[in-house]
């Protein structure tokens, strides 16, 4: 049996915000197993040029994302909601495996069962080379501060 996953749907929009940061601070933690755990047994992703189906295959495409996009901070933000959908955009800053920073700028559609659980992702991802200096999500540790600004307030 698939645990529940609250908030549940039909989303509000303070729960739609709740599980768009719940989702955030997931992937900022970078644990790929656990992170798994937010999505059902056979959810089905579109990530850029990848699917991935099921939480073996999500597995294994986040140890090898965070493999490659060294430290990896991302800030996401709700974009719109449905009953049990929502949408987000995101962007995130990583380093590659030779030291070039990056700025990954993205939009999300999300599709949930009613336990809570995303059973769809698609995924769209643009990547911008920036110099380190320019990087703006430079918060400590893997959580983002709740004080510290969404994509909106850094203009993004």
């Amino acid at each position: 049996m698939e645990s529940i996953r609250p908030p549940l749907p039909p989303f509000t929009v303070q729960s739609a915000v709740e599980k768009v940061r719940a989702a955030e601070n997931g992937w900022n933690n970078k644990d790929p197993q656990k992170v798994s755990l937010a999505y059902t047994e056979d959810s089905q992703w579109r990530n850029r040029s990848s699917f991935v189906n099921g939480r073996d295959e999500i597995v294994a495409f986040l140890t090898d994302k965070w493999q490659k996009e060294i430290d990896y901070k991302l800030i996401k933000e709700l974009w719109a909601f449905t009953d049990n959908r929502i949408a987000v955009r995101y962007a995130y800053e990583y380093q590659n495996t030779e030291g070039q920073w990056f700025r990954a700028y993205g939009n999300e559609n999300w599709e949930f069962d009613q336990a809570g659980l995303m059973k769809n992702r698609y995924a769209c991802i643009n990547d911008l080379a920036i110099k380190e200096q320019d990087r703006l999500f430079t918060w400590q540790g893997n959580t983002r501060p709740i004080d510290f600004p969404s994509l909106s307030e850094l203009g993004l």
